[in-house]
């Protein structure tokens, strides 16, 4: 009976095993986790994905979630009859569309994720970007037909003070990070795209990773002819693959070689649909989605 007992616990003691080197490598560094796509509407992935997010505090790694909302602050606004209108692919926001979106994110879309990771415990801490000066922004225009279109209260990040995410992190918490920022004269506030905001936070906090959920597999190598999912590059090389990418891949793709060519060492898109995604990728020798590395790491002998 013991025997039987031993042989069907064995994988599990292969599989930590396996995750040893890899807990050695991250134990006491920061990782920066973009929540995003799917993984924000889908139950069982939200439940996932904060299980995942708490394994990683306790495995001795500092994760830090930064989230935006697209799909909830479009739901908000229909039910208003506020239109959602999008140039170049930023949502153009409007004062009264600014008060949705702080309400939305910072009110619905952080509390519903700081709620689900502290069923595991008195972990997680919300705060937004203008908490604390963390997210500084100057308003951003989108280019139409070569031309600068006002889109309202969309915002480029000009500055990031991580004073207050690094005390929570010494505290043994998870900040969870609203990408809304402030402008230097704390005039207006700024919808951030989330992924940008992300990517700034990394290199700010001097992160070990970037981790970006969305709903692709990765980075696919001769899109659409090809659904091989290119599974590590260089910073030079994604460089110039940007032109060719499908656009809301751009933003997400652009934060990664932010991130890796301020510090980061390595940023990751991967999979949000995949349960527990985070720890395949973290984890196990295969990992699951297309690794960005600073170019002097890329390079082989």
């Amino acid at each position: 009976m013991s025997t039987t007992r031993k042989h069907t616990a064995l994988p599990k003691a292969q599989t930590l095993i396996e995750a040893l080197p890899w807990l050695t490598r991250h134990h006491g560094k920061t990782v920066v986790i973009k929540f995003g796509g799917n993984a924000m509407v889908d139950e069982e992935l939200k439940a996932a994905f904060a299980q995942d997010v708490v394994f990683l505090r306790h495995a001795g790694l500092k994760p830090v979630v930064v989230h935006g909302g697209g799909p909830q602050i479009t739901a908000h606004l229909d039910k208003l009859g506020l239109v959602s209108e999008f140039k170049a692919g930023l949502r153009v926001t409007t004062p009264e569309a600014m008060d949705v979106v702080r309400m939305v994110l910072a009110g619905q879309v952080q509390r519903e994720l700081v709620g689900l990771l502290n069923r595991h415990g008195p972990l997680a801490v919300g705060m937004t970007g203008e908490d604390a000066h963390t997210m500084t922004a100057v308003k951003r225009y989108a280019e139409v037909d070569g031309e600068s279109v006002d889109i309202g209260r969309v915002g480029d990040i000009t500055g990031i003070e991580a004073g207050a995410i690094r005390a929570l992190l010494d505290d043994g918490r998870i900040p969870v990070i609203s990408s809304i920022a402030r402008s230097a004269d704390d005039q207006h506030v700024y919808n951030v795209n989330a992924d940008t905001a992300a990517a700034a936070l990394a290199a700010a906090l001097g992160a070990e990773t970037l981790m970006v959920l969305t709903d692709v597999e990765g980075l696919y190598e001769d899109w659409p002819d090809s659904d091989e999912v290119i599974s590590r590059l260089t910073a030079t090389e994604l460089e110039k693959l940007l032109p060719d990418l499908a656009s809301g891949m751009v933003p997400k793709m652009e934060g990664c070689l932010h991130a890796v060519r301020n510090g980061v060492n390595t940023a990751r898109v991967i999979d949000g649909r995949v349960q527990h995604s985070i720890l395949l990728e973290i984890f196990t020798d295969e990992g699951i989605g297309t690794m960005v590395v600073p170019d002097a790491e890329g390079k082989t002998a």
